[in-house]
């Protein structure tokens, strides 16, 4: 079920909402937290039912071996039951997530024919194997309380961020269902809720989904672009995950304030970053505080020398590439933010400086070139849209510009129809353009939530935008961090 959906706006959402606040109203805490867990299961099961036992047997698992890894007095070996838990969590992402892509590598490397097995990706198994994980440590560093069964479920599958996050820990989530004001309904809650979703859904269905058209024929037809093409190709699918990604962010956090949850956020304008190091602390947050805290640090973090430390930079990019996608060109991906980073750190802890504008320029760039390994189905298709964006597939302009500047031909610059219409080659440089102004410019979604009041203006600005995202649901996309 997507949140950009008429059955999960107008059908699951209120009733949800309403079953759980008439039975907390009777003081029916305990049947409103296992009915969150049933409709979360059930929000769960609506993509493939078949996924059902797969998350509820990671969840029992993983409960079971917290509460071991909880008791004082536990006969095992703590540290061994700890790495049991941790490998059964990796086993059991990697058979799913990295089978194929293992069997093709040896396929390729030993001339070999082994047939694939063609798994079928569990919805939100690399999300829900984080905060598991995470759980494990906790508990073995004494840092969980007693949960009962139901607390931790509630803890795993929360819907507003079960399928894509953000990734929370135990100690985010579970208090807050606890508080006696989580179980009122709370006005100022709702209205801001609203809000972002509002804010959210236009994201999606007005501008990622635009910027879809443009990125997704782009790379379909990578051998065919020439300069510019390649631009607007590559920035296209820049403000295209941006906004997919932060409008789910945004979404997430609005129904989870429904009920009196807040979530993390997830994103901070990442594209006002002026070094990778400063991207990195503004995108996907939660996923760099979860490789931070449970991997870069117990690694020895910054504290065994300045070589280990680039190391461990380098290898938590390498993971992080490696999470996002069972591909060379994801794992090539990390392996670009990593050396950025060491780069990065290196320049600074040299005290070099550079000019803001600049510094900008350089890293939205870097990150732009990047996405492109990020989204290609292939290595030759990230291949031709670099060369296209390196003028290396020639220059064409739009075909309306022959009779204006001719001459242009002598340098060797074509005027050909692209595969975008000259309408749309003015539609696409405009929308980046403002795109790229929100981004950089205007406060984001969670400043304005913060800021939020329900004057008639901004009820007003509710209602249309919401209005708009509702009437163009009949074009219902996946988010892109589903696949992930």
């Amino acid at each position: 079920m997507l949140f950009n959906s008429f059955e999960f706006i107008f059908i699951f959402l209120p009733i949800a909402f309403i079953i759980y606040f008439l039975q907390t109203a009777n003081k029916l805490y305990t049947c409103s937290k296992i009915w969150l867990v049933i409709v979360s299961l059930f929000f769960y099961s609506w993509w493939n039912v078949a996924y059902l036992p797969l998350i509820l047997g990671s969840l029992f698992i993983n409960f079971f071996i917290g509460n071991l890894l909880g008791k004082e007095n536990l006969r095992f070996n703590k540290k061994l039951l700890l790495t049991v838990g941790i490998v059964l969590n990796v086993i059991f992402l990697g058979y799913y997530k990295y089978t194929d892509f293992f069997i093709d590598t040896i396929n390729t490397a030993l001339s070999t024919n082994m047939a694939l097995l063609h798994l079928a990706l569990p919805l939100a198994i690399s999300f829900f194997t984080f905060e598991q994980i995470s759980y494990l440590v906790d508990s073995y560093r004494g840092e969980t309380k007693h949960y009962t069964l139901l607390d931790y479920s509630m803890f795993v599958t929360f819907f507003p961020k079960l399928i894509a996050g953000p990734i929370v820990y135990h100690n985010e989530i579970i208090p807050q269902f606890e508080s006696e004001e989580t179980k009122k309904i709370n006005w100022s809650n709702i209205s801001a809720g609203v809000f972002i979703f509002a804010v959210g859904l236009f994201k999606k269905v007005a501008i990622a989904d635009t910027f879809a058209v443009w990125a997704t024929n782009g790379f379909e037809n990578s051998s065919k672009l020439t300069l510019i093409e390649g631009w607007i190709t590559s920035l296209s699918y820049t403000m295209q995950l941006y906004f997919d990604f932060s409008g789910y962010c945004d979404m997430a956090i609005g129904i989870a304030l429904l009920f009196n949850i807040n979530l993390l956020q997830n994103f901070n304008s990442p594209y006002k970053a002026l070094d990778i190091q400063d991207f990195w602390r503004r995108w996907h947050m939660t996923l760099g505080r979860f490789l931070t805290h449970y991997i870069y640090v117990p690694l020895g973090g910054n504290r065994k020398g300045k070589r280990r430390t680039y190391i461990n930079i380098f290898i938590i990019f390498m993971i992080s590439g490696f999470w996002h996608g069972a591909g060379w060109t994801f794992i090539f991906w990390g392996f670009l933010h990593g050396v950025a980073s060491m780069i990065c750190r290196y320049w600074k802890m040299a005290g070099y400086k550079m000019n803001k504008f600049v510094a900008w320029f350089i890293t939205f760039n870097f990150v732009n070139i990047a996405w492109v390994f990020f989204r290609a189905e292939s290595w030759g298709q990230a291949i031709e849209v670099l060369k296209s964006m390196l003028g290396l597939n020639g220059i064409s302009l739009p075909k309306f510009f022959e009779s204006k500047a001719a001459i242009l031909s002598d340098y060797n610059i074509q005027f050909n129809n692209f595969y975008l219409s000259n309408i749309e080659v003015i539609q696409v440089s405009l929308l980046i353009m403002v795109s790229l102004y929100v981004c950089t410019k205007l406060k984001n979604s969670i400043q304005m939530m913060k800021e939020f009041n329900p004057t008639p203006l901004y009820s007003l600005f509710i209602i249309v935008i919401l209005t708009y995202g509702i009437l163009n649901l009949s074009n219902v996309s996946e988010f892109l961090y589903f696949n992930f």
